[in-house]
């Protein structure tokens, strides 16, 4: 299993200041690591074409990291402007035209077990550069997925529109579990055995060219999901969210996966079965430069999702 290279940088954002990088450390009493309920964020921040950076769906990005703490009953003690501000000030302070960003709100120290009380809502916030997710050969040839034994945490025994930090152990699991069977990616199906999403990407297939993609109930309401439909739409291409059974990745034209961290990543074999071409399909690859133009301020149609530092 591949190791992931160690991130580092200069500064992080923790509870309203900038601290160097060694010295954001906290108690090993602290509540979310035993217990895991914290909620985080993703945010890519990219180079434009005329020069400057920029942060991709800024505000939705801290929206959803709101909508997870208000799911999970966590009150975080800064505005949404505020964590705004902090991830441009955390960017600046690394000296990051590109790179990625991980808001996290957690329970600090105090009280043990189950109910955590009166413990603290702690907030950080890090960047450092981070590369292509799942490679720089995947981005153009596709990667290997198989159908992982571990199923999508259930609607109900796990609210899944949260980014909580103690659900990704289900996501890490399946992970590991492919790695382990020489593969890059694992995709998840859901307690009905239908297509989820892959542990930190949603997913779309292409069949007979029409776009389709598993519905909300059980995936997260991925952001960059909701941008690659739009860009789709705008672009002519028939979108549907719908139910996808996991015989229909084999038989599918196209597969492709899309999140912060993954962008767009083509896949060109699921379970040892080759999809389409086995290789980058024609809309994947349309949508992938779509993506790419838009997150680096050429098609300035979009420039309203992009919040330049």
């Amino acid at each position: 299993m591949g190791e992931a290279p160690a991130i580092t940088g200069r500064k992080i954002w923790l509870d309203g200041r900038l601290v160097d990088w060694h010295d954001a450390t906290v108690h090993v009493l602290t509540h979310t690591l035993h217990y895991g309920l914290g909620v985080f964020e993703g945010i890519r921040c990219y180079a434009t074409a005329d020069g400057r950076s920029a942060v991709f769906r800024l505000p939705e990005h801290v929206q959803r990291l709101f909508n997870s703490a208000h799911i999970n009953l966590l009150e975080i003690p800064y505005t949404r402007e505020e964590i705004q501000r902090a991830v441009v000030e955390t960017l600046r302070a690394n000296e990051l035209t590109e790179g990625y960003v991980r808001p996290i709100a957690f329970l600090g120290e105090g009280a043990m077990g189950l109910n955590p009380a009166n413990n603290p809502v702690r907030v950080a916030v890090a960047a450092w550069s981070w590369g292509k997710y799942l490679g720089e050969e995947g981005m153009e040839r596709g990667i290997r997925a198989k159908v992982s034994s571990f199923a999508r945490n259930f609607v109900n025994a796990k609210m899944t529109k949260g980014k909580t930090c103690g659900d990704y152990v289900n996501s890490i699991l399946a992970k590991r579990e492919a790695l382990l069977d020489g593969y890059d990616e694992a995709i998840m199906l859901d307690t009905q055995g239908l297509v989820a999403e892959a542990t930190g990407e949603n997913l779309f297939a292409v069949r007979a060219g029409e776009l389709c993609t598993p519905p909300l109930p059980t995936v997260l309401e991925g952001i960059t999901r909701a941008t690659v439909i739009e860009l789709a739409r705008d672009k002519g291409l028939a979108v549907r969210e719908r139910p996808v059974a996991r015989d229909e990745l084999y038989i599918a034209d196209e597969l492709f996966l899309c999140g912060t961290a993954a962008e767009v990543t083509p896949i060109r074999e699921v379970d040892r079965r080759r999809v389409g071409n086995g290789a980058r399909g024609p809309i994947t690859k349309l949508l992938q430069s779509a993506f790419f133009e838009v997150v680096t301020g050429r098609d300035r149609k979009y420039d309203r999702w992009l919040h330049y530092t």
